[in-house]
């Protein structure tokens, strides 16, 4: 089993070689790619060192599964060529996400849509996999018919420019800036690039994905993006509007028993899901879990993961867990 990791020396590339280890994932021959910078650097995995190879020798390689986080414009430019040499692409860009011929998985969702012929599968927004997990099951057993979500965006999200702009800041220190202004001690409403609609990408992303992922575009879904000064870990505040009553307690029964969430939700001892907590951790926690009392058969709660794990990384190698499982590759 040949794997090769595109975008290998970025954030979220180093934790998918920390996941794919922890995880054990079947590697014969491991193939870090990176950029032309990159190349003949190493990176280490399960205690060896790895040589980082161009992306034309990876092509040649012919590995079973190539896992993508390396930005748009590479994927749209060698994704297909992967594909084109019979190597599985999982892709972690937001390239193939709406593509109609393109699947786009959460693996506790909707992996059974998966098939051998599906060379480029794409890997979620990771503000959009947390609340999934979450969507799904309730949807399932309720029927959404709206649904509001506000996010609070860690910075690893933006990447590690980010991160040093926040650290610096902290220390009061100059930085280069990668947000607009001050991200310390601050909160922006601007997460991506605004549309012509005045939404922001990241919260057409969430409007949109959602629907593909559940196979069902009969709910709405509106969001508002927001990025703070919280160095790991995605937050959300939802509020869903379902066409049939629900009982809270069936609520958390039913999310717990949803593998890869686990429900926080203890207010008299102080436990709710937080960004600290989830950390490091590849679960989706839930909690607050309340009715809205403004109207009927609606619902908030609050969703909380780690966004370079199961908000891309673990999702990304639980995809390719999926595809050896089931004779795929």
């Amino acid at each position: 089993m040949k794997v090769a990791v595109v975008g290998s020396t970025g954030m979220v590339g180093q934790v998918m070689l920390k996941v794919l280890e922890e995880r054990n994932f079947p590697i014969t021959e491991l193939i870090p790619v990176a950029s032309e910078k990159s190349i003949g650097k190493k990176v280490k995995y399960k205690q060896e060192e790895f040589t980082i190879v161009s992306m034309n020798d990876a092509i040649a390689a012919k590995p079973e599964i190539a896992i993508f986080s390396a930005g748009g414009g590479t994927s749209l430019e060698f994704a297909p060529l992967f594909a084109e040499a019979g190597t599985t692409v999982i892709d972690n860009s937001s390239a193939w996400r709406m593509d109609p011929t393109k699947k786009l998985v959460v693996p506790e969702i909707n992996a059974d849509v998966l098939r051998k012929e599906d060379k480029i599968i794409a890997n979620p927004n990771c503000s959009t996999i947390q609340l999934v997990m979450v969507l799904g099951p309730l949807n399932k057993k309720y029927d959404l018919k709206r649904v509001i979500v506000s996010t609070y965006q860690s910075v690893t999200g933006t990447g590690k420019a980010a991160v040093d702009q926040l650290n610096s800041e902290i220390k009061g220190e100059d930085a280069e800036k990668v947000y607009p202004y001050q991200i310390f001690k601050n909160a922006l409403p601007h997460c991506d690039v605004f549309a012509d609609d005045d939404y922001t990408k990241e919260e057409i992303k969430l409007m949109k994905e959602p629907k593909k992922i559940l196979g069902d575009d009969t709910f709405n879904l509106t969001a508002t993006a927001v990025r703070v000064p919280v160095q790991g870990g995605h937050s959300e505040s939802v509020n869903i509007e379902f066409e049939n009553e629900f009982d809270l307690d069936e609520v958390r029964k039913i999310l717990s028993e949803t593998p890869g969430v686990v429900v926080m939700d203890n207010v008299k001892n102080n436990e709710y899901p937080m960004p600290l907590y989830s950390e490091g951790k590849d679960e989706v926690f839930v909690g607050r879990i309340r009715r809205d009392l403004s109207q009927p058969k609606t619902l908030n709660l609050w969703i909380v993961a780690d966004n370079l794990r199961k908000g891309a990384a673990t999702n990304a190698v639980q995809i390719a867990e999926y595809l050896v499982e089931n004779n795929l590759v």
